[in-house]
């Protein structure tokens, strides 16, 4: 299978170069990604454990669905490609977008846009991308990450401290 290509870009988020994956994560180049946070009509998110096969943090519970933004990819495309990729679900148009966070240690050099939509679900896991998932209450979610923040993707946990501070407010339209 070919190497996916990504994007490199620059500390303004500006697209400098492309590069094969491997080289970007090899290398701590810049590159872009999208995290997801699905809820349900009940107000709890469903969480992804990524599988084992990942080759970063494998076997730790992260956002709904993330991934990376494809070289010529917008972002928006890319949070559509990835829920049907990873969980089957398919929508019309991009989700709510909630905030930007700028590349750091935590999300691996990446800057990510973060969104929100509402979807009861089921959903059909990629096997190669997630071992398994759940719903769980907000305050849970919480809970665990400040006893055991070790569970989670570094991504996540930040995530989730700035939606918790601010993403929340926007999380009903």
């Amino acid at each position: 299978m070919p190497e996916d290509i990504f994007d490199v870009v620059n500390e303004r988020d500006e697209v400098i170069d492309a590069k094969p994956r491997s080289v970007v994560h090899a290398q701590g180049l810049l590159h872009r990604a999208v995290h997801v946070l699905v809820f349900n009509s009940r107000g709890e998110i469903f969480l992804q454990k990524r599988s084992m096969l990942k080759d970063r943090q494998p076997g730790v519970w992260d956002s709904s669905c993330s991934g990376h933004v494809d070289s010529g990819e917008t972002y928006d495309e890319t949070a559509v490609r990835e829920l049907r990729e990873e969980i089957g679900l398919v929508v019309k148009s991009p989700p709510q977008k909630l905030f930007k966070i700028d590349a750091c240690e935590e999300t691996d050099a990446e800057f990510v846009w973060v969104y929100r939509c509402e979807n009861d679900g089921p959903f059909q896991l990629h096997p190669d991308e997630i071992e398994t998932g759940d719903w769980f209450a907000p305050e849970f979610v919480t809970k665990w990450i400040s006893e055991k923040p070790q569970e989670f993707a570094t991504a996540f946990v930040l995530i989730w401290k700035l939606f918790s501070r601010k993403g929340a407010k926007t999380q009903k339209k």
